[in-house]
Formats: C-alpha cells, structure tokens, sequence
C-alpha cells in the first residue's frame, strides 16, 4: 500500500524578523510557535507548570473577545518538517475532527521556513480567519464538538525517508567496536472558573492565502506535540495563571488596556458560522 500523503505546502515566505516579546515565548524545539494579532503583536503565554512530559509542551494563552489570530510557526531545523493544526480540536485544512495523526492533512514547511496560518482553508486559495469568541459561536461548536474547545494543538512531523536515512549512517558509523563499547561503559558506570463562559475560535472574514500540493511522507509518529489553552482573562485570573488583584495605573495601562480597542471594532455575526 502506498502510504505516501498529499498535504498542503504554504507558498509566501515571512521574511520579516521574529518581533521582540516581552511575553512567554513558546518553545524552541524543531518549531517554534506563537499566536499572534494581525499586526504581528505576540498574544501572551504562560506556562502550565505542569510535570513536562517529553516532547510535550504546554501553556495557557491570554485571548480578547472578538480578536483575530494567526498561529505562526518557525522551522528550526535544515530539513522539511509537516505539522498538523487543530484549532478546538478540528483540523484547520479540513476542518475533519483531529486527532493530530500522521494520516491527516497538513502544512509542511520547507527549512528554516516560518508561516502564519490565519484561519480555516475553504479553497487552495483562500481561508477564513480566525477571532476569539464564545463556544456558542465557534466553528466547532457549529458541528456540535466541544471535545477540545480552547486548545490550539499542533503535531510536528518529521519526513520519514529523513529519518531512515539517518538511521543508516548512524548505524553504519556507531557499530559498537571493542573501543566503543568500553567507553560506553565508562559513560553509563559513572499541571474554580467553570462558571466563566469559554471561549472559542469563529469562522471569521474571508481571506486570500494561495498554498501548492506537494508529497510529504510523514514519519509514523510524531516528533513534537504542542498545545497551547486560551482562555479569558477573568479564567486565568481565577486559575492564578496571572496577576489581577493590583489596580490599574491610568498613566501605565496593561496588556489588557492595549487591547482595549479591539472592541471598537464590528464582531462577525453568529451567522457565518457553518
């Protein structure tokens, strides 16, 4: 059986420097990613402090009501890397129920390449945006799935003729000799707001955002997993992820006054989710 997968590459390259954050940044692993307002503003992020688990990584994400995002991701590495996004547990080139497998559809990006998927892909050509909303109004709470509601999650796969070629030649030059094994010996001897509303992501404006198919075969498993949970302000509040018990300084407003603005602006109608 061929197990080859057809997957989406994203053509336009951000050329443009990563933007200095005083916020946590997420990871640097093979990738890394951060969620980010049209303007390039960095939401914040704050750890778990959870136990790590290896290869998995978790924190909480500030979101404001009616904001749109874009989920940016680095390629850290000198080799092509596919990675599935699901955005309240959907899948955001298909929009299928995802459970971040190898089979599924996904972006693949070329070395040391960033991208920044702005919404949910209606055509080759075009997506429409993602914005913090309440569930009710979310594009997964449009089918009725509420399983992953707030958690955007990406899986980061490697490409699998990489990986068995690397296998190769490490077993071709790290076959154990007698000199290998008596250093080896030598090395081894000595994670209460359930009242508050959730949020979700909508189905939002729709945008020009052109990709090509290219062939990608993933390894089987995945390399990297990250999960990133949103929640409102008061949520994070209330869990003690931040600080909200000091007034505000009317000549120093905070992350959350900077935003203010945003609700001057139009929300999307509950009727363009379907």
């Amino acid at each position: 059986m061929n197990t080859q997968k057809t997957v989406f590459l994203i053509l336009s390259l951000l050329l443009t420097p990563l933007a200095a954050s005083a916020t946590v940044r997420s990871w640097s692993g093979d990738v890394s990613v951060d969620v980010v307002a049209p303007d390039g503003r960095v939401f914040g992020q704050y750890p778990t402090h959870e136990p790590r688990r290896r290869n998995v990584y978790r924190n909480y994400l500030l979101a404001y009501p009616g904001a749109d995002y874009g989920i940016r991701v680095r390629n850290n590495t000198g080799r092509r890397l596919g990675v599935v996004v699901a955005v309240d547990g959907r899948n955001i080139v298909d929009g299928s129920k995802s459970h971040l497998a190898a089979g599924e559809r996904m972006y693949v990006l070329a070395p040391y390449q960033q991208a920044t998927f702005e919404g949910w892909r209606t055509s080759r050509n075009q997506v429409n945006r993602f914005y913090f909303t309440e569930s009710e109004d979310s594009y997964a709470g449009a089918f009725g799935d509420r399983s992953a509601m707030g958690v955007i999650a990406l899986a980061v796969y490697r490409e699998r003729y990489v990986e068995q070629r690397r296998r190769e030649l490490s077993e071709r030059f790290n076959r154990p000799g007698p000199a290998k094994e008596d250093a080896k010996r030598r090395r081894s001897a000595p994670e209460s707001a359930d009242a508050l509303s959730r949020p979700g992501t909508g189905f939002g404006e729709q945008t020009h955002s052109p990709v090509r198919l290219v062939r990608f075969r993933p390894a089987t498993r995945a390399a990297s997993r990250y999960f990133i949970k949103y929640e409102w302000r008061q949520t994070l509040c209330a869990k003690g992820v931040i600080s909200c018990g000091e007034p505000a300084n009317r000549l120093w407003p905070d992350a959350a006054d900077d935003w203010a603005g945003s609700e001057d602006y139009a929300p999307y109608p509950p009727e363009q989710v379907y």
